[in-house]
């Protein structure tokens, strides 16, 4: 028999065990933090940070306010690791008020302290070591763990409503959400997920809330308030911090009045808002099936991150296990504690169901591997339910503690059967066996039964090794190295996150090669990185902190932007232009065959780039990088960039073509030899995890692969094996399978 409804007689928050299990989950991501800069969005959003400069749309105001600040706070680690300790505080935090919430759900029911918070306790264990929340909690990816922040304190503050709403406190409460949700949008867009659960639960226990005026103008005057952090967009777009993104200003030299309260302002700040350059999905970027299966595909990862595909059988039995409890606890809930599931239930359905068809992705990166006809995100989107994850231990914490209640009452059964031994069962009036009656389990049944609450510690175990960044240095010291290939006052040309976001950390946050201009081909398709282009400052090159292979020579500073055009030109390159007939770009002996067809404004940027900027700046694209132009008799590979060449490049001892591209061998070697770091970085990190951004570790691989070739083209042998040695070093980190020669 379950317990009759308590009135939660003698239940008070406990404030104090909610503070230690945050502390502890804190301390848990203190020792896996990562103590530098990631793959993806980690160092757009620390440089972003450090210059107190815009990321990408939204802009995310409030966190650029609340992480530049934090930052600045002078802790004896890099500035890189203060911001992922802001993550794993942020993070902390929400799994203390995941504490109190659960506590506060069960002591509808529970009486007992001790086991209320054993509930709570499982709750936090469970919602901090699921592998999304754990691994977006120790390096500050991008704006999630304060969202998760917000979506707790919200939470915690809403079921304070619930529990009394005529009480004077109620409506500064209501006022109090209400500027929360604001200022969590300010955050993210997902600082309102919270706003349908809120007014159902409001519906449901005091409509009448709703008929106050001066309460409802209050409340909508505390969410605009909220959301004033988005002042800040276009008053700092308007400084030209290096990081400018969607750039929501009219202003064009300077700040001032009456371009920040331009009409333009305001339509390019609603822009950046809504996030306008990504465009509408006007269809579904894949079946809803499809997307709730990537979901799936995500919840397994949490309880048993198998990023090899090593055991799959294990990770769906775990996986079931956690979803059938999160199922079992949402009922229990339900059945138990109707006022508080008006708010949590439907929030864990904003959160999963609803929030995956608004989502509208397209198949998981790693989804349905077998499906080779289907549209793709780039990477892996966990991330963006790291709520609905998070939360679910709350509700998987109730599910495992009414099995362990369940588990108690078979225990105290059987004690009451062996007490009564051998005397028969009673029977009544009307001949039926009487079975005891067991209002709640007694405490040495609960103890007897608790081994099974240890289930609540298999995604420590299972996520230790998958979910933790401690040690990890290999994307700060790719960064370097990638810059160090580019010789001074270089332009590169790089493709997207990956090959960008490191470099501006790296540029400036850490101060490493400020004379490089990182053009990034998929922007340079906008008006607005034109414009930061040609503002950027020219950066004088440090050659006492460069690469010894510079200093053989004098490098002289360029003497303007690498763009020889007025701001008003720039906003006046087209969108496309129409080629009608065939055409040859020309500047100095670079020849370039121009087809009928169109030619895009990146492409556009890029003709001029050459005519402007060369020979006076280099000029690098990453691997493959050339934007459909027919730059590949003129691209000589030095490392893992290539340069433009001024002429057209032949097969020769010097310049080898091998596996289609032309090899500067000298300077390959000697990067190779003297610049490269990261592949012993990633060695000693002994794993590559994320395999959407597999191409990093790989093009050390192929670089080093190609250069052997080229040893022993040229007779040496010895040079030759050491490469290949490194090589299948690198191989085996990264778990590159079927590479040649490895």
């Amino acid at each position: 028999m379950t317990r009759p409804v308590s009135d939660r007689s003698g239940y008070s928050p406990s404030y104090l065990a909610a503070t230690i299990a945050a502390a502890l989950v804190f301390l848990l991501y203190l020792l896996t933090l990562a103590p530098s800069v990631e793959m993806w969005d980690t160092g757009e959003y620390m440089a972003a940070v450090k210059v107190l400069g815009l990321p990408h749309p939204p802009g995310n105001p409030f966190f650029m306010l609340l992480g530049h600040a934090f930052a600045s706070i002078p802790i004896p680690i890099s500035y890189g690791a203060r911001i992922n300790l802001m993550a794993a505080l942020a993070s902390a935090c929400s799994a203390g008020f995941w504490f109190l919430i659960t506590e506060r759900v069960v002591a509808q029911w529970i009486v007992a302290r001790w086991q209320r918070l054993t509930a709570a306790a499982l709750a936090t264990a469970i919602g901090a070591t699921a592998f999304t929340v754990w691994n977006q909690s120790v390096v500050n990816e991008k704006v999630y763990t304060v969202s998760l922040l917000f979506f707790a304190i919200v939470s915690w503050l809403i079921l304070q409503w619930i529990d009394n709403p005529e009480s004077p406190r109620a409506d500064r409460i209501v006022v109090l959400v209400c500027f929360l949700l604001g200022l969590g949008y300010s955050n993210h867009p997902a600082g309102f997920l919270p706003v349908p659960a809120a007014g159902i639960a409001l519906l449901a226990i005091r409509w009448r809330t709703l008929l106050r005026p001066k309460l409802v103008a209050a409340s909508l005057g505390a969410l605009l308030l909220g959301l004033t952090p988005f002042i800040y967009e276009p008053l700092r777009a308007a400084r030209f911090p290096a990081m400018n993104e969607g750039a929501p200003t009219a202003c064009t030299t300077q700040i001032g009045a009456a371009c920040t309260f331009d009409k333009v302002t305001l339509q390019r700040l609603a822009f950046n808002v809504n996030r306008g350059q990504y465009g509408a999905k006007l269809v579904r970027g894949a079946p809803f099936t499809a997307q709730v299966g990537m979901w799936w595909l995500y919840f397994k990862w949490q309880w048993l991150r198998d990023a090899h595909a090593t055991m799959p059988g294990t990770q769906f039995i775990v996986a079931f296990i956690f979803l059938m409890l999160g199922l079992v606890g949402g009922y229990v809930h339900w059945q138990r504690d109707r006022k508080t599931f008006w708010y949590f239930g439907p929030l864990m359905f904003t959160m999963t169901l609803a929030l995956i068809y608004y989502l509208n992705f397209k198949y998981g990166w790693s989804q349905d591997p077998g499906a080779t006809d289907v549209d793709r995100e780039v990477r892996d989107r966990d991330y963006f339910y790291i709520w609905s994850y998070s939360a679910w231990g709350i509700w998987a914490a109730i599910g495992l503690s009414f099995v362990w209640e369940q588990l108690a009452h078979l225990v105290d059964r059987a004690r009451w059967h062996e007490a009564q031994n051998p005397a028969p069962p009673k029977s009544n009036r009307k001949g039926v066996v009487q079975k005891p009656v067991l209002s709640w389990p007694s405490t040495p049944a609960f103890r007897l039964a608790a081994p099974i609450i240890l289930v609540a510690v298999i995604p420590f175990f299972a996520n230790l090794r998958s979910a933790s960044r401690a040690h990890h240095e290999f994307t700060a010291q790719w960064a370097h190295d990638y810059l160090d290939s580019l010789e001074p006052y270089a332009i590169v040309i790089t493709h997207g996150d990956n090959d960008t976001f490191p470099l501006w950390y790296a540029q400036e946050v850490e101060g490493v090669r400020r004379d490089v201009t990182v053009a990034v081909s998929t922007y340079l398709d906008t008006d607005w990185y034109v414009r930061q282009m040609i503002r950027r400052p020219i950066e004088t090159y440090d050659a006492a902190n460069g690469p010894a292979i510079y200093r053989r020579r004098v490098w002289r500073k360029p003497t303007g932007p690498p763009l020889k055009m007025s701001l008003a030109d720039a906003d006046a390159i087209p969108d496309y232009i129409q080629i009608d007939h065939p055409q040859v770009f020309r500047q100095g002996a670079i020849n370039l065959a121009i087809h009928p067809g169109y030619l895009e404004r990146n492409q556009l940027v890029l003709l001029r780039l050459i005519k402007d900027a060369l020979p006076e700046r280099p000029i690098y694209v990453s691997t493959a990088t050339t934007l459909g132009l027919p730059l590949e008799p003129y691209l000589l590979s030095q490392g893992f960039v290539q340069k433009i060449i001024d002429h057209p490049l032949t097969d020769t001892a010097a310049t080898p073509k091998i596996a289609g591209l032309f090899l500067d061998v000298d300077r390959t070697k000697e990067l190779w030899d003297t610049v490269y770091r990261a592949p012993e970085e990633l060695m000693k990190e002994g794993d590559w995890i994320d395999r959407a951004s597999f191409g990093i570790p790989y093009t050390y691989a192929f670089t080093g692969a190609i250069l052997a070739e080229a040893m022993l083209r040229q007779g040496d042998q010895k040079s030759a094996n050491a490469i290949m040695d490194r090589v299948r070093g690198i191989v085996k980190a990264a778990r590159i399978e079927g590479f040649p020669g490895a």
